[in-house]
């Protein structure tokens, strides 16, 4: 008879192959096991619920102090002319319009690349091995669990280094260190007519363009690193053949933004353009490609500051659910004795914990509107009770249609 350590012991089986290797890891889970594993969740699951509350009371925050900066910054600044500094404006926000000029070349000197524009970029890919799952477990009769983890290991171009040391099966599978990584260069002293520019405002503006790589490029690198080098559609490839790519090779593309005109609105400090800090408590720091008239930036970011409220509430719900499912988790394991029952409870606590995150997530959202905006947190309380009381009602409704569905004992 097998012992209980052989029982948990992995089952790898390797089917060999080049690209499109698997193997297959299955392993076994007493009752006893899974439900201690389920109670140490219970811990975890009341982390996630306070960090979800944390977050969309933040968020509520945030999204308030942000309006109101921009509302106030709306109101307030000068659109001022970007030949002529004009000391009067010191401290002042200020919106300004005109066109870019560099004090230089944007270059990369690993590469010998050079743009007359605002920006250069550098993409870099490896040729690596990647590991995905897949995980599928099956509950026995007893509470017993099997899960299969099936590992494929296929070969792909990544910008980012993967760490193959982590992979679950090692052997042939091995990705050389990442030598040349990804990059970008701002071209220097970068002015807006009198007016310096923010490095954080120009490694985020404007569109960028494929810039192909020449041959004179091609000729410094080979000499530079020793190694095959081609130009493949614009792009440089470090390697032998780049039709038939072996890990380790390198693929490199470059994009510039050029010079085009801008639109900053920021605390002019100087020839500085600096983060303006609203009395709301906020600070006012944007730009935009084109000259664009500030009433046009500001909508243009209270829209974004909507959208990105939204997305963390929506973040927040779905911590917060994930939170109470792992705090009744333990139900659905005791009841796994049989599996039947168990899919029954855990289908009946998923459903309590969409109604508890249904009734607290508004409820935070409003104290949180209390805090920072009373009048709304009304209507927002008012949302959250109707919800409730339409999951509940929802539930009560499937209860009965299935108690009427049910056949009816005949008269005796």
């Amino acid at each position: 008879m097998a012992t209980e350590d052989e029982k948990n012991e992995p089952n790898i089986d390797i089917q060999q192959g080049t690209d499109g290797e698997t193997v297959t890891e299955v392993t076994q889970k007493s009752w006893l096991q899974r439900i201690g594993e389920s109670f140490a969740g219970v811990v975890f699951g009341f982390v996630l619920i306070a960090g979800s509350c944390a977050l969309l009371f933040w968020n509520e925050g945030r999204a308030v102090t942000t309006a109101r900066s921009l509302s106030e910054g709306a109101g307030i600044v000068r659109s001022v002319s970007p030949e002529k500094l004009d000391t009067n404006n010191d401290g002042k926000l200020v919106h300004v319009s005109g066109n870019l000029t560099p004090g230089g070349q944007a270059t990369d000197p690993e590469f010998g690349m050079a743009s007359s524009g605002v920006r250069l970029v550098r993409t870099v890919e490896m040729y690596q091995w990647t590991e995905e799952s897949e995980t599928s477990s099956k509950k026995e009769v007893g509470g017993s669990e099997k899960t299969t983890t099936t590992y494929k290991y296929t070969r792909a171009w990544k910008d980012k280094p993967v760490d193959s040391s982590k992979f679950k099966e090692r052997g042939g599978h091995n990705n050389p260190q990442m030598v040349y990584q990804s990059r970008v260069t701002l071209a220097p002293d970068i002015k807006l007519g009198v007016f310096e520019t923010p490095d954080n405002l120009m490694r985020s503006f404007g569109a960028e363009e494929p810039m192909p790589a020449a041959q004179n490029h091609l000729a410094a690198l080979r000499r530079k690193l020793d190694k095959p080098v081609h130009a493949v559609d614009g792009k440089i490839y470090v390697g032998k053949e780049a039709g038939q790519p072996a890990v380790g090779d390198y693929r490199i593309s470059f994009a510039e933004v050029p010079i085009q005109p801008a639109s900053i609105i920021a605390r002019q400090a100087g020839t500085n353009l600096e983060p303006y800090r609203t009395q709301a408590g906020g600070t006012v720091q944007l730009i935009a490609a084109g000259r664009v008239p500030a009433a046009d930036m500001f909508q243009k970011a209270q829209s974004d500051n909507s959208t990105l409220t939204w997305i963390l509430r929506a973040v927040g719900c779905v911590v917060m659910f994930v939170g109470f499912s792992m705090i009744m988790g333990p139900l659905g394991v005791l009841a796994d004795v049989l599996p039947i029952l168990g899919d029954i409870v855990r289908a009946g606590t998923g459903l309590v914990a969409l109604l508890c995150t249904v009734a607290i997530a508004p409820l935070v959202i409003a104290i949180a509107w209390l805090f920072y905006r009373p009048l709304m947190s009304v209507g927002i309380l008012v949302v959250g009770a109707g919800l409730t009381y339409g999951v509940v009602w929802l539930a009560k409704q499937r209860k009965a249609a299935k108690t009427a569905a049910l056949p009816k004992a005949a008269p005796a």
